[in-house]
Protein backbone atom coordinates (compact mmCIF):
# COMPACT_ATOMS: atom_id res chain seq x y z
CA UNK A 1 0.00 0.00 0.00
CA UNK A 2 1.29 3.30 -1.08
CA UNK A 3 2.24 6.56 1.65
CA UNK A 4 2.99 10.03 0.83
CA UNK A 5 6.37 10.94 0.88
CA UNK A 6 7.67 12.41 4.28
CA UNK A 7 8.14 16.42 4.14
CA UNK A 8 11.84 16.90 4.63
CA UNK A 9 12.22 19.61 7.06
CA UNK A 10 15.29 21.49 8.82
CA UNK A 11 15.70 24.60 11.00
CA UNK A 12 17.59 26.85 9.31
CA UNK A 13 18.90 30.60 9.17
CA UNK A 14 16.73 32.23 6.52
CA UNK A 15 17.94 36.13 4.96
CA UNK A 16 15.93 37.58 2.64
CA UNK A 17 16.76 40.85 0.67
CA UNK A 18 15.46 43.15 -1.94
CA UNK A 19 16.37 46.12 -3.22
CA UNK A 20 14.46 49.46 -2.28
CA UNK A 21 13.17 51.24 -4.73
CA UNK A 22 13.68 48.79 -8.01
CA UNK A 23 11.08 50.11 -9.97
CA UNK A 24 11.83 53.45 -10.03
CA UNK A 25 15.39 52.51 -10.75
CA UNK A 26 14.71 50.69 -13.68
CA UNK A 27 12.24 53.03 -14.82
CA UNK A 28 15.22 55.69 -14.49
CA UNK A 29 18.09 53.40 -16.20
CA UNK A 30 17.14 50.07 -17.10
CA UNK A 31 20.19 48.58 -18.31
CA UNK A 32 22.41 51.12 -15.61
CA UNK A 33 20.72 49.76 -12.87
CA UNK A 34 20.79 45.95 -13.95
CA UNK A 35 24.77 47.05 -14.90
CA UNK A 36 25.29 47.94 -11.20
CA UNK A 37 23.26 45.50 -9.22
CA UNK A 38 25.45 43.08 -11.54
CA UNK A 39 28.41 44.39 -9.90
CA UNK A 40 27.31 44.38 -6.36
CA UNK A 41 26.61 40.94 -6.73
CA UNK A 42 29.83 39.61 -8.05
CA UNK A 43 32.34 42.11 -6.60
CA UNK A 44 30.58 42.02 -2.71
CA UNK A 45 27.55 40.20 -2.16
CA UNK A 46 28.48 36.67 -3.98
CA UNK A 47 32.20 36.56 -2.08
CA UNK A 48 30.49 38.05 1.13
CA UNK A 49 27.72 34.90 1.31
CA UNK A 50 30.32 32.21 -0.01
CA UNK A 51 32.78 33.90 3.41
CA UNK A 52 29.91 32.79 5.57
CA UNK A 53 29.15 29.50 4.51
CA UNK A 54 25.71 30.85 2.81
CA UNK A 55 24.03 28.89 0.12
CA UNK A 56 21.73 30.90 -2.65
CA UNK A 57 18.68 29.94 -2.77
CA UNK A 58 17.14 31.49 -5.55
CA UNK A 59 17.58 34.95 -7.00
CA UNK A 60 14.04 36.64 -7.86
CA UNK A 61 15.23 40.13 -9.61
CA UNK A 62 15.56 42.56 -7.00
CA UNK A 63 15.76 39.89 -4.16
CA UNK A 64 17.53 37.23 -3.11
CA UNK A 65 16.59 34.18 -0.33
CA UNK A 66 20.06 32.50 1.41
CA UNK A 67 19.99 29.83 3.44
CA UNK A 68 22.87 29.89 6.13
CA UNK A 69 23.52 26.93 8.87
CA UNK A 70 25.07 29.27 11.62
CA UNK A 71 22.56 32.37 12.59
CA UNK A 72 25.78 33.84 13.68
CA UNK A 73 26.93 33.70 10.13
CA UNK A 74 23.58 34.77 8.55
CA UNK A 75 23.85 37.95 10.33
CA UNK A 76 27.56 38.56 9.93
CA UNK A 77 27.11 38.12 6.14
CA UNK A 78 24.23 40.93 6.26
CA UNK A 79 25.91 43.25 8.67
CA UNK A 80 29.47 42.79 6.19
CA UNK A 81 26.99 43.57 2.97
CA UNK A 82 25.30 46.90 4.31
CA UNK A 83 28.46 47.83 5.19
CA UNK A 84 29.92 47.49 2.02
CA UNK A 85 26.75 48.89 0.33
CA UNK A 86 28.03 51.63 2.19
CA UNK A 87 30.98 52.27 1.13
CA UNK A 88 30.29 51.92 -2.44
CA UNK A 89 27.74 54.07 -2.73
CA UNK A 90 29.44 56.78 -1.42
CA UNK A 91 30.10 58.75 -4.28
CA UNK A 92 27.08 57.47 -6.03
CA UNK A 93 24.39 60.16 -7.13
CA UNK A 94 21.69 59.41 -4.68
CA UNK A 95 19.12 58.54 -7.50
CA UNK A 96 21.38 56.12 -8.45
CA UNK A 97 22.07 54.20 -5.30
CA UNK A 98 21.42 50.82 -4.68
CA UNK A 99 19.95 49.91 -1.02
CA UNK A 100 19.34 46.86 0.20
CA UNK A 101 16.81 46.07 2.69
CA UNK A 102 17.29 42.73 5.00
CA UNK A 103 15.41 40.32 6.70
CA UNK A 104 16.74 37.65 8.71
CA UNK A 105 14.68 34.70 10.41
CA UNK A 106 15.86 30.93 12.96
CA UNK A 107 13.01 29.09 11.85
CA UNK A 108 11.76 25.24 10.69
CA UNK A 109 12.01 25.13 6.58
CA UNK A 110 10.35 22.64 4.12
CA UNK A 111 12.95 20.99 1.80
CA UNK A 112 11.87 20.67 -1.53
CA UNK A 113 15.38 19.74 -4.34
CA UNK A 114 17.23 23.01 -3.94
CA UNK A 115 14.27 24.73 -2.96
CA UNK A 116 13.49 25.91 1.11
CA UNK A 117 10.08 27.22 1.80
CA UNK A 118 7.07 27.13 5.00
CA UNK A 119 6.62 30.10 7.90
CA UNK A 120 10.65 30.45 8.33
CA UNK A 121 10.88 31.98 4.99
CA UNK A 122 7.68 33.74 4.97
CA UNK A 123 8.77 35.26 8.45
CA UNK A 124 12.10 36.43 7.44
CA UNK A 125 10.50 38.25 3.92
CA UNK A 126 7.98 40.04 6.35
CA UNK A 127 11.07 41.35 8.37
CA UNK A 128 12.77 42.09 5.01
CA UNK A 129 9.62 44.83 4.22
CA UNK A 130 9.53 45.88 7.86
CA UNK A 131 13.93 46.96 7.86
CA UNK A 132 14.83 50.36 6.82
CA UNK A 133 16.71 51.16 3.66
CA UNK A 134 20.01 50.09 3.94
CA UNK A 135 19.07 48.05 7.78
CA UNK A 136 19.08 44.76 9.07
CA UNK A 137 15.52 43.50 10.63
CA UNK A 138 15.79 40.35 12.79
CA UNK A 139 12.99 38.45 14.50
CA UNK A 140 13.67 37.45 18.27
CA UNK A 141 14.70 33.63 17.35
CA UNK A 142 17.53 35.40 15.70
CA UNK A 143 18.51 37.72 18.35
CA UNK A 144 18.40 35.16 21.29
CA UNK A 145 20.53 32.82 19.17
CA UNK A 146 23.43 35.34 18.33
CA UNK A 147 23.25 36.90 22.06
CA UNK A 148 26.63 39.10 22.39
CA UNK A 149 28.65 36.95 19.84
CA UNK A 150 28.93 39.85 17.17
CA UNK A 151 30.02 43.65 17.93
CA UNK A 152 26.87 44.96 17.21
CA UNK A 153 23.92 46.38 18.98
CA UNK A 154 19.91 46.00 19.08
CA UNK A 155 17.00 47.52 18.87
CA UNK A 156 13.93 46.13 20.09
CA UNK A 157 10.62 47.10 17.41
CA UNK A 158 7.80 45.79 19.32
CA UNK A 159 5.47 42.83 18.43
CA UNK A 160 4.97 43.66 14.50
CA UNK A 161 1.24 42.12 12.82
CA UNK A 162 2.72 41.36 9.61
CA UNK A 163 0.67 39.48 6.68
CA UNK A 164 -0.38 35.84 6.62
CA UNK A 165 1.25 35.26 9.92
CA UNK A 166 -0.53 34.41 12.42
CA UNK A 167 1.36 35.30 15.56
CA UNK A 168 2.52 38.89 16.08
CA UNK A 169 6.52 38.87 15.03
CA UNK A 170 8.84 40.37 17.84
CA UNK A 171 11.18 41.79 15.55
CA UNK A 172 14.73 43.88 16.27
CA UNK A 173 16.54 46.32 13.80
CA UNK A 174 20.16 46.03 14.20
CA UNK A 175 21.82 49.19 14.95
CA UNK A 176 24.53 49.75 12.69
CA UNK A 177 27.52 51.88 13.67
CA UNK A 178 28.12 53.49 10.59
CA UNK A 179 25.92 57.04 10.36
CA UNK A 180 25.45 56.80 6.89
CA UNK A 181 23.54 53.81 7.11
CA UNK A 182 21.44 54.76 9.67
CA UNK A 183 20.72 58.11 8.45
CA UNK A 184 19.72 57.12 4.69
CA UNK A 185 16.89 58.89 4.44
CA UNK A 186 13.03 58.32 3.23
CA UNK A 187 13.62 60.63 0.43
CA UNK A 188 14.99 57.79 -2.42
CA UNK A 189 11.63 56.11 -1.78
CA UNK A 190 9.01 56.16 -4.80
CA UNK A 191 5.63 57.43 -3.76
CA UNK A 192 3.97 54.71 -1.58
CA UNK A 193 0.24 53.42 -2.50
CA UNK A 194 -1.93 54.49 0.66
CA UNK A 195 -3.71 50.69 2.36
CA UNK A 196 -6.78 50.04 2.62
CA UNK A 197 -6.92 50.35 5.86
CA UNK A 198 -6.90 53.71 8.05
CA UNK A 199 -3.06 54.18 7.73
CA UNK A 200 -0.98 56.29 10.81
CA UNK A 201 2.79 57.80 11.36
CA UNK A 202 2.91 58.74 15.12
CA UNK A 203 6.00 61.50 14.92
CA UNK A 204 8.80 61.95 17.47
CA UNK A 205 6.80 64.52 19.92
CA UNK A 206 9.25 67.42 20.34
CA UNK A 207 10.70 68.16 23.26
CA UNK A 208 10.29 71.93 23.74
CA UNK A 209 11.71 72.04 27.56
CA UNK A 210 15.08 73.82 28.27
CA UNK A 211 16.42 70.67 29.97
CA UNK A 212 17.61 68.32 27.03
CA UNK A 213 17.35 65.60 29.45
CA UNK A 214 13.75 65.44 29.03
CA UNK A 215 14.04 64.18 25.65
CA UNK A 216 13.77 60.69 26.71
CA UNK A 217 10.26 61.27 28.19
CA UNK A 218 9.07 62.69 24.60
CA UNK A 219 10.41 59.75 22.79
CA UNK A 220 8.61 57.86 25.68
CA UNK A 221 5.46 59.24 24.88
CA UNK A 222 5.71 58.56 21.00
CA UNK A 223 6.92 54.85 21.28
CA UNK A 224 4.00 53.90 23.69
CA UNK A 225 1.48 55.62 21.05
CA UNK A 226 2.90 53.94 18.16
CA UNK A 227 3.12 50.02 20.66
CA UNK A 228 -0.85 50.69 21.68
CA UNK A 229 -2.55 51.98 18.37
CA UNK A 230 -0.33 48.93 16.86
CA UNK A 231 -2.89 46.75 18.53
CA UNK A 232 -5.68 48.14 16.53
CA UNK A 233 -6.14 45.77 14.08
CA UNK A 234 -7.98 48.18 11.91
CA UNK A 235 -4.70 50.44 11.81
CA UNK A 236 -1.73 50.27 9.57
CA UNK A 237 0.47 52.05 11.91
CA UNK A 238 4.23 53.20 10.82
CA UNK A 239 6.80 50.60 12.66
CA UNK A 240 8.65 53.06 15.12
CA UNK A 241 12.26 53.89 13.37
CA UNK A 242 10.16 54.73 10.12
CA UNK A 243 9.09 57.78 12.29
CA UNK A 244 11.64 58.09 14.24
CA UNK A 245 13.83 59.17 10.97
CA UNK A 246 12.40 62.64 11.53
CA UNK A 247 12.87 63.55 14.66
CA UNK A 248 14.15 66.93 14.93
CA UNK A 249 13.46 67.85 10.85
CA UNK A 250 11.04 70.68 10.00
CA UNK A 251 8.81 69.09 8.26
CA UNK A 252 5.43 69.14 6.26
CA UNK A 253 2.85 66.90 7.03
CA UNK A 254 2.32 65.70 3.02
CA UNK A 255 5.50 65.01 2.75
CA UNK A 256 5.51 62.65 5.43
CA UNK A 257 2.22 60.97 4.04
CA UNK A 258 4.38 60.78 0.69
CA UNK A 259 7.08 59.38 1.76
CA UNK A 260 5.59 57.00 4.39
CA UNK A 261 2.54 55.82 2.83
CA UNK A 262 0.25 57.00 5.21
CA UNK A 263 -3.08 59.43 5.39
CA UNK A 264 -2.81 60.44 9.21
CA UNK A 265 -0.06 61.66 11.02
CA UNK A 266 -0.24 62.39 14.84
CA UNK A 267 2.45 65.26 16.19
CA UNK A 268 3.09 67.04 19.84
CA UNK A 269 5.34 68.20 22.29
CA UNK A 270 6.05 68.48 25.37
CA UNK A 271 7.18 71.31 27.92
CA UNK A 272 8.41 70.81 31.39
CA UNK A 273 8.97 73.32 33.71
CA UNK A 274 9.51 72.44 37.52
CA UNK A 275 6.92 69.54 38.58
CA UNK A 276 4.66 70.69 35.75
CA UNK A 277 4.21 69.12 32.37
CA UNK A 278 2.21 70.32 29.06
CA UNK A 279 1.47 67.60 26.67
CA UNK A 280 -0.17 68.22 23.08
CA UNK A 281 -1.30 66.39 20.39
CA UNK A 282 -2.82 66.92 17.32
CA UNK A 283 -4.47 64.32 14.51
CA UNK A 284 -3.87 65.74 11.41
CA UNK A 285 -5.68 64.37 7.84
CA UNK A 286 -2.48 64.82 5.81
CA UNK A 287 -4.10 64.24 2.67
CA UNK A 288 -6.67 66.68 2.87
CA UNK A 289 -4.37 68.74 5.02
CA UNK A 290 -7.09 68.74 7.66
CA UNK A 291 -6.58 68.98 11.49
CA UNK A 292 -9.40 66.48 13.02
CA UNK A 293 -8.57 66.76 16.46
CA UNK A 294 -6.19 68.47 19.13
CA UNK A 295 -6.19 68.78 22.57
CA UNK A 296 -3.34 69.70 25.53
CA UNK A 297 -2.80 67.91 28.82
CA UNK A 298 -1.42 69.64 31.81
CA UNK A 299 -0.26 67.37 34.70
CA UNK A 300 2.03 67.18 37.89
CA UNK A 301 5.06 65.48 37.54
CA UNK A 302 5.04 63.74 40.87
CA UNK A 303 5.38 60.15 39.14
CA UNK A 304 6.80 60.23 35.37
CA UNK A 305 5.89 57.14 34.06
CA UNK A 306 2.05 57.15 36.02
CA UNK A 307 1.78 60.51 33.66
CA UNK A 308 3.50 59.41 30.97
CA UNK A 309 0.94 55.72 30.57
CA UNK A 310 -2.43 58.07 31.43
CA UNK A 311 -1.23 60.65 28.32
CA UNK A 312 -0.75 58.10 25.89
CA UNK A 313 -3.95 55.88 26.90
CA UNK A 314 -5.74 59.08 26.40
CA UNK A 315 -4.50 59.96 23.56
CA UNK A 316 -4.78 56.39 22.11
CA UNK A 317 -8.74 56.04 22.89
CA UNK A 318 -9.12 59.56 21.36
CA UNK A 319 -7.39 58.75 18.20
CA UNK A 320 -8.88 55.52 17.04
CA UNK A 321 -12.50 56.37 17.08
CA UNK A 322 -11.71 59.75 15.27
CA UNK A 323 -10.10 57.51 12.59
CA UNK A 324 -12.85 55.18 12.97
CA UNK A 325 -15.54 57.39 12.19
CA UNK A 326 -13.25 59.71 9.53
CA UNK A 327 -13.28 56.49 7.63
CA UNK A 328 -16.78 55.69 7.78
CA UNK A 329 -17.81 58.94 7.17
CA UNK A 330 -15.22 59.29 3.56
CA UNK A 331 -16.84 55.41 2.48
CA UNK A 332 -20.57 57.16 2.93
CA UNK A 333 -19.41 59.96 0.29
CA UNK A 334 -17.96 57.27 -2.17
CA UNK A 335 -20.70 55.83 -4.62
CA UNK A 336 -21.30 52.81 -4.06
CA UNK A 337 -20.06 51.52 -7.44
CA UNK A 338 -17.07 52.10 -6.83
CA UNK A 339 -16.23 50.70 -2.74
CA UNK A 340 -13.78 48.14 -2.32
CA UNK A 341 -14.33 45.88 0.68
CA UNK A 342 -12.74 48.08 2.74
CA UNK A 343 -15.01 50.87 1.98
CA UNK A 344 -18.32 48.14 2.00
CA UNK A 345 -17.32 47.20 5.61
CA UNK A 346 -16.66 51.21 6.81
CA UNK A 347 -20.32 51.62 4.91
CA UNK A 348 -21.59 48.86 6.59
CA UNK A 349 -20.72 49.88 9.71
CA UNK A 350 -22.07 53.54 9.48
CA UNK A 351 -25.54 51.91 8.54
CA UNK A 352 -25.63 49.62 11.59
CA UNK A 353 -25.24 52.84 13.84
CA UNK A 354 -27.87 54.45 13.21
CA UNK A 355 -29.99 51.45 14.97
CA UNK A 356 -33.32 51.63 12.54
CA UNK A 357 -34.90 48.80 10.55
CA UNK A 358 -34.01 50.30 7.14
CA UNK A 359 -30.35 50.72 7.82
CA UNK A 360 -30.09 47.64 9.86
CA UNK A 361 -30.79 45.63 6.22
CA UNK A 362 -28.70 47.74 3.95
CA UNK A 363 -25.54 47.44 6.97
CA UNK A 364 -26.16 43.22 6.35
CA UNK A 365 -26.04 43.91 2.73
CA UNK A 366 -22.93 46.04 2.26
CA UNK A 367 -20.85 43.84 4.90
CA UNK A 368 -22.09 40.50 2.91
CA UNK A 369 -20.74 42.74 -0.24
CA UNK A 370 -17.30 43.38 1.48
CA UNK A 371 -16.82 39.05 2.45
CA UNK A 372 -18.38 38.63 -1.62
CA UNK A 373 -15.73 41.08 -2.52
CA UNK A 374 -12.80 39.32 -0.40
CA UNK A 375 -14.11 35.94 1.40
CA UNK A 376 -9.88 36.21 3.21
CA UNK A 377 -11.67 40.21 5.16
CA UNK A 378 -12.08 38.73 9.00
CA UNK A 379 -13.47 42.41 9.75
CA UNK A 380 -15.84 42.02 7.27
CA UNK A 381 -16.98 38.16 8.48
CA UNK A 382 -16.89 39.99 12.34
CA UNK A 383 -18.73 43.03 11.28
CA UNK A 384 -21.15 40.64 10.00
CA UNK A 385 -21.82 38.44 13.35
CA UNK A 386 -21.55 42.19 15.05
CA UNK A 387 -24.50 43.70 12.82
CA UNK A 388 -26.45 40.42 12.73
CA UNK A 389 -26.78 40.10 16.83
CA UNK A 390 -28.17 43.85 16.61
CA UNK A 391 -30.82 43.05 13.77
CA UNK A 392 -31.78 39.93 16.08
CA UNK A 393 -31.20 41.95 19.83
CA UNK A 394 -33.33 45.26 18.04
CA UNK A 395 -36.41 43.02 16.78
CA UNK A 396 -35.78 43.57 13.13
CA UNK A 397 -34.87 40.56 12.24
CA UNK A 398 -37.92 38.18 10.49
CA UNK A 399 -36.02 34.91 10.92
CA UNK A 400 -34.47 34.82 14.79
CA UNK A 401 -32.99 31.34 13.98
CA UNK A 402 -31.72 31.87 10.63
CA UNK A 403 -30.20 34.96 11.35
CA UNK A 404 -28.44 33.41 14.67
CA UNK A 405 -26.57 30.96 12.74
CA UNK A 406 -25.58 33.15 10.56
CA UNK A 407 -23.99 34.88 12.95
CA UNK A 408 -22.31 32.61 14.62
CA UNK A 409 -20.98 30.84 11.32
CA UNK A 410 -19.79 34.50 10.50
CA UNK A 411 -18.84 35.06 13.95
CA UNK A 412 -16.22 31.73 13.61
CA UNK A 413 -14.88 32.54 10.12
CA UNK A 414 -13.47 35.79 11.74
CA UNK A 415 -11.70 34.31 14.12
CA UNK A 416 -10.51 31.61 12.15
CA UNK A 417 -9.09 34.02 9.42
CA UNK A 418 -7.12 36.05 11.93
CA UNK A 419 -7.02 34.59 15.60
CA UNK A 420 -5.69 38.03 16.67
CA UNK A 421 -8.88 40.47 15.74
CA UNK A 422 -9.92 41.57 18.92
CA UNK A 423 -12.80 42.76 16.92
CA UNK A 424 -13.10 39.01 15.67
CA UNK A 425 -13.48 37.65 19.60
CA UNK A 426 -15.87 40.43 20.19
CA UNK A 427 -18.40 39.75 17.53
CA UNK A 428 -18.24 36.13 18.17
CA UNK A 429 -18.74 36.48 22.07
CA UNK A 430 -21.98 38.80 21.13
CA UNK A 431 -23.14 35.59 19.54
CA UNK A 432 -22.57 33.52 22.70
CA UNK A 433 -24.45 35.95 24.49
CA UNK A 434 -27.77 35.80 22.97
CA UNK A 435 -27.88 32.47 22.91
CA UNK A 436 -27.11 32.56 26.78
CA UNK A 437 -23.86 30.95 26.40
CA UNK A 438 -22.19 33.85 28.53
CA UNK A 439 -18.90 31.76 29.84
CA UNK A 440 -18.07 31.42 26.34
CA UNK A 441 -19.44 34.91 25.29
CA UNK A 442 -16.97 36.28 28.41
CA UNK A 443 -14.50 34.40 27.78
CA UNK A 444 -14.17 35.84 23.49
CA UNK A 445 -14.23 39.63 25.58
CA UNK A 446 -11.47 38.24 27.75
CA UNK A 447 -10.00 37.14 24.74
CA UNK A 448 -10.28 40.34 22.87
CA UNK A 449 -9.41 42.48 26.04
CA UNK A 450 -5.75 40.62 26.24
CA UNK A 451 -5.23 41.21 22.54
CA UNK A 452 -5.86 44.76 23.00
CA UNK A 453 -6.43 46.06 26.49
CA UNK A 454 -7.99 49.80 24.71
CA UNK A 455 -10.53 48.00 23.03
CA UNK A 456 -13.76 49.61 24.55
CA UNK A 457 -16.67 47.13 23.14
CA UNK A 458 -14.70 43.96 24.85
CA UNK A 459 -15.15 45.21 28.06
CA UNK A 460 -18.85 45.90 26.83
CA UNK A 461 -19.39 42.84 25.47
CA UNK A 462 -18.49 41.16 28.34
CA UNK A 463 -20.33 43.17 31.21
CA UNK A 464 -23.83 42.41 28.83
CA UNK A 465 -22.43 38.84 29.21
CA UNK A 466 -22.16 39.44 33.48
CA UNK A 467 -25.32 40.87 34.90
CA UNK A 468 -27.64 38.31 31.85
CA UNK A 469 -25.30 35.56 33.54
CA UNK A 470 -26.78 36.92 37.13
CA UNK A 471 -23.20 38.54 38.24
CA UNK A 472 -24.70 42.14 37.69
CA UNK A 473 -22.58 43.63 40.40
CA UNK A 474 -19.21 42.12 38.18
CA UNK A 475 -20.95 43.98 34.83
CA UNK A 476 -20.68 47.85 36.60
CA UNK A 477 -16.67 47.96 36.56
CA UNK A 478 -16.77 46.39 32.95
CA UNK A 479 -19.57 48.85 31.95
CA UNK A 480 -17.21 52.01 33.36
CA UNK A 481 -14.11 50.82 31.88
CA UNK A 482 -15.91 50.75 28.36
CA UNK A 483 -17.36 53.98 28.81
CA UNK A 484 -14.08 55.49 29.62
CA UNK A 485 -11.82 53.66 26.60
CA UNK A 486 -14.54 55.15 24.09
CA UNK A 487 -16.64 57.98 25.35
CA UNK A 488 -18.13 59.23 21.99
CA UNK A 489 -18.36 55.50 21.18
CA UNK A 490 -21.35 55.23 18.49
CA UNK A 491 -22.83 52.75 20.34
CA UNK A 492 -22.59 54.85 23.67
CA UNK A 493 -26.39 54.58 24.03
CA UNK A 494 -25.83 50.93 24.26
CA UNK A 495 -23.22 50.93 26.70
CA UNK A 496 -25.15 53.41 29.36
CA UNK A 497 -28.46 51.36 28.64
CA UNK A 498 -27.05 48.24 29.75
CA UNK A 499 -25.60 49.63 33.09
CA UNK A 500 -28.98 50.68 32.98
CA UNK A 501 -30.06 47.09 33.48
CA UNK A 502 -27.08 45.97 35.92
CA UNK A 503 -28.32 48.66 38.66
CA UNK A 504 -31.86 47.53 38.43
CA UNK A 505 -31.24 43.85 38.99
CA UNK A 506 -29.34 44.85 41.96
CA UNK A 507 -32.32 46.66 43.16
CA UNK A 508 -30.38 50.35 42.48
CA UNK A 509 -33.82 51.55 40.44
CA UNK A 510 -33.19 55.27 41.24
CA UNK A 511 -29.72 54.96 39.79
CA UNK A 512 -30.87 52.84 37.14
CA UNK A 513 -34.04 55.42 35.70
CA UNK A 514 -30.94 58.18 36.46
CA UNK A 515 -28.69 56.01 33.13
CA UNK A 516 -31.65 54.87 31.12
CA UNK A 517 -32.54 58.18 30.83
CA UNK A 518 -28.97 59.25 29.96
CA UNK A 519 -29.09 56.53 27.68
CA UNK A 520 -31.77 58.37 25.98
CA UNK A 521 -29.60 61.71 25.42
CA UNK A 522 -27.48 59.58 23.30
CA UNK A 523 -27.20 60.11 19.38
CA UNK A 524 -28.82 57.44 17.51
CA UNK A 525 -30.45 55.72 20.40
CA UNK A 526 -32.40 52.36 19.92
CA UNK A 527 -35.39 50.14 21.97
CA UNK A 528 -33.18 49.35 24.84
CA UNK A 529 -32.21 52.90 25.53
CA UNK A 530 -35.85 53.18 26.86
CA UNK A 531 -36.99 49.57 28.18
CA UNK A 532 -35.03 50.03 31.44
CA UNK A 533 -36.47 53.37 31.88
CA UNK A 534 -40.09 51.59 32.09
CA UNK A 535 -38.64 48.70 34.51
CA UNK A 536 -37.26 50.96 37.01
CA UNK A 537 -40.22 53.23 36.97
CA UNK A 538 -42.48 50.19 37.67
CA UNK A 539 -40.57 49.01 40.32
CA UNK A 540 -40.44 52.09 41.64
CA UNK A 541 -44.04 52.37 42.00
CA UNK A 542 -44.31 55.33 39.90
CA UNK A 543 -46.88 53.53 37.68
CA UNK A 544 -48.13 56.87 35.75
CA UNK A 545 -44.71 57.59 34.60
CA UNK A 546 -44.09 53.84 33.39
CA UNK A 547 -47.40 53.93 31.49
CA UNK A 548 -46.66 57.04 29.48
CA UNK A 549 -42.54 55.46 29.06
CA UNK A 550 -44.30 52.19 27.89
CA UNK A 551 -45.90 54.61 24.87
CA UNK A 552 -42.70 55.52 23.76
CA UNK A 553 -41.19 52.35 23.70
CA UNK A 554 -44.62 51.73 21.27
CA UNK A 555 -43.57 54.26 19.32
CA UNK A 556 -40.41 52.98 18.25
CA UNK A 557 -41.82 48.95 18.72
CA UNK A 558 -45.64 48.62 18.62
CA UNK A 559 -45.86 45.13 18.99
CA UNK A 560 -42.73 44.82 21.59
CA UNK A 561 -44.30 42.68 24.06
CA UNK A 562 -42.47 40.21 27.21
CA UNK A 563 -41.40 37.97 24.86
CA UNK A 564 -39.25 40.13 22.75
CA UNK A 565 -37.90 40.82 26.18
CA UNK A 566 -36.83 37.06 26.14
CA UNK A 567 -36.33 36.94 22.56
CA UNK A 568 -33.54 39.60 23.30
CA UNK A 569 -31.88 38.62 26.66
CA UNK A 570 -31.02 35.36 27.59
CA UNK A 571 -31.64 35.70 31.13
CA UNK A 572 -29.54 32.67 33.42
CA UNK A 573 -31.54 32.94 36.06
CA UNK A 574 -35.35 32.80 36.01
CA UNK A 575 -35.31 35.20 39.14
CA UNK A 576 -33.22 38.07 37.53
CA UNK A 577 -35.66 37.29 33.96
CA UNK A 578 -38.94 38.28 36.53
CA UNK A 579 -37.37 40.79 38.51
CA UNK A 580 -36.68 43.14 35.24
CA UNK A 581 -39.93 42.12 33.32
CA UNK A 582 -41.68 42.75 36.67
CA UNK A 583 -41.33 46.31 36.19
CA UNK A 584 -42.18 46.23 32.36
CA UNK A 585 -45.74 44.37 33.39
CA UNK A 586 -46.45 47.00 36.10
CA UNK A 587 -46.25 49.28 33.47
CA UNK A 588 -48.66 47.28 31.50
CA UNK A 589 -46.52 45.31 28.82
CA UNK A 590 -48.31 42.08 27.52
CA UNK A 591 -46.75 39.06 28.83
Amino acid sequence: MATDEKIKRKLAAILCADVVGYSRLMGADESGTLARLKAHRKELIDPTIAKHDGRMVKLMGDGALVEFSSVVDALACAVDVQRGMTERNHNEPSEQRIEFRIGINLGDVIIEGDDIYGDGVNVAARLEGLSDPGGICISESVRSATGNKLPIDYEFMGEQEVKNIAEAVRAHRVLMESEEVANTTVTDKPELELPDKPSVAVLPFANMSADPDQEFFADGITEDIITELSKFRSLFVIARNSSFAFKGRSIDVKDVSTKLGVRYVVEGSVRRAGNRVRITAQLIDAVEDNHLWAERYDRDLEDIFAVQDEVTHTIVTTIEPHLASTERQRARRKPTESLGAWELYQRGLWHLYQNNAEDSTRALDFLQSAIDLDPTFASAHAGLAYALYYHVVLGYSQDRSGDLARALDAGKTAVMLDENDPFAHVALGRVYTIKGEHDTAIAACDRAIALNPNYASAYMGRAHSLWQAGRPAEALPSHDEAMRLSPRDPLMWAFVASKAIALILLGRYDEGLDWARKAQRQPSTAIWAFMPEVSALGLLGRIDEARAALERVKRIKPDVSCAFVDQALAFTHATDRDHFVSGLVKAGLKE
